[in-house]
């Protein structure tokens, strides 16, 4: 259960470069390019509004060349340290979200972010996801239950879960790491009940020593991210949903560098009421059905 990587360098050794070529390359291989089929009309409105908008900020702000031409070397760095996943995720992906999922009823979602993992250890509930034997941080007892929208519970559910540890760093996005520490996929009982023990993650930084982390630099901003637990959750003929989950009283509730933090995704942990250690926190979760809208 702690298989170790053959890197014997530390988390925090790896590289911003070395995390954006992961992202890059684990989206090149999800298949999520070979169902683009775009109709022409609708890539000439939106490439042509995006375009147009560029324009009128250079317009409105009167960008000098020196600007554009750093803009233009920026833009390659961002493509050769593999870090356009990261831009995107953090800069853009909560709008779409938002977008794509204001008609849909039950639970909210919010974004994916760069650091998913398709294939994750399957589990039973009541589980525990994989971790090292001197694990740091919190114990924390996730659990909840599957409904409808009608308040009829949900068979043949599962979660998805994944997240940094006390560092916060990632399972195969940082040297040294057990491969799926903090990543399973756990079955819930027939009657949609779960049970997930695993660590309270800590806030982290994006990488920052990458392009991104130079425009977070150049701008003056932050790169804080809020602790979160990253969750999928699914049933056969319900809509999935994605999210991040956060913990009440993170100073980076407020002003989270990829603006993801909602209200109906903060967490309520509560001492473990069993003979655990810890903490533990309940999220039910109601799910559409495949083409319900409000």
């Amino acid at each position: 259960m702690t298989q170790i990587s053959s890197d014997t360098r530390k988390e925090n050794e790896g590289t911003a470069v070395e995390a954006g070529s992961k992202a890059t390359e684990r989206f090149t291989a999800s298949g999520k390019l070979a169902r683009l089929d775009v109709p022409q009309e609708r890539v000439s409105l939106l490439a042509g509004a995006a375009i147009k908008a560029i324009n009128d900020i250079a317009v409105a702000h009167e960008v000098t060349y020196e600007e554009y031409n750093a803009l233009k070397a920026w833009l390659i760095k961002v493509g050769t340290d593999g870090e356009w996943p990261l831009f995107l995720d953090v800069w853009l992906e909560h709008t779409i979200e938002d977008v794509n999922t204001q008609e849909r009823p039950g639970t909210v979602g919010s974004i994916e972010g760069p650091y998913y993992v398709p294939g994750a250890p399957e589990l039973p509930t009541p589980a525990t996801v994989e971790m090292r034997e001197d694990e740091e941080g919190t114990p924390l007892l996730f659990k909840g239950r599957f409904t409808d929208t009608d308040g009829n519970p949900i068979t043949g559910a599962q979660v998805e879960i994944w997240h940094a540890d006390a560092a916060g760093f990632y399972s195969q996005y940082a040297p040294g790491l057990p491969e799926w520490l903090f990543r399973a996929t756990v079955k819930a009982d027939e009657n949609g009940y779960f049970e997930i023990n695993t660590m309270r993650p800590a806030p982290y930084q994006i990488p920052t020593e990458g392009a991104c982390g130079q425009l977070i630099s150049a701008a003056g901003w932050h790169a804080w991210r809020p602790a979160h637990l990253h969750i999928k959750v699914s049933a056969p003929g319900y809509q999935p949903v994605i999210q991040q989950l956060y913990f009440p009283g993170d100073p980076h509730n407020e002003d989270d560098i990829a603006s993801a933090v909602k209200p109906e995704l903060i967490l309520d942990p509560a001492p473990r009421t069993d003979d655990g250690a810890g903490e533990e926190a309940v999220y039910d979760y109601v799910l559409a059905k495949e083409g319900q809208t409000k």
